[in-house]
């Protein structure tokens, strides 16, 4: 029983397991983050390169 209590007290102290869990965390965060950014600055991007096709095609003569 002795033993037991041993291991308990051993698993509870012991902090690696919760460290990995937390830089799984900040890894999934960061990856959001970037798969956000990429979203809003390609819709961006995409508006920019139409106004300019757009302007390019009407500066075009007849």
């Amino acid at each position: 029983m002795q033993n037991l209590t041993t291991m308990f007290k051993q698993f509870i102290r012991d902090e690696d397991g919760v460290t990995a869990i937390e830089y799984g965390l900040i890894a999934a965060l960061i990856a959001v983050v970037i798969i956000v950014s990429v979203r809003l600055i390609g819709t961006n991007l995409n508006i920019i390169f139409d106004f300019i096709g757009d302007t390019l095609t009407n500066a075009l003569p007849a």
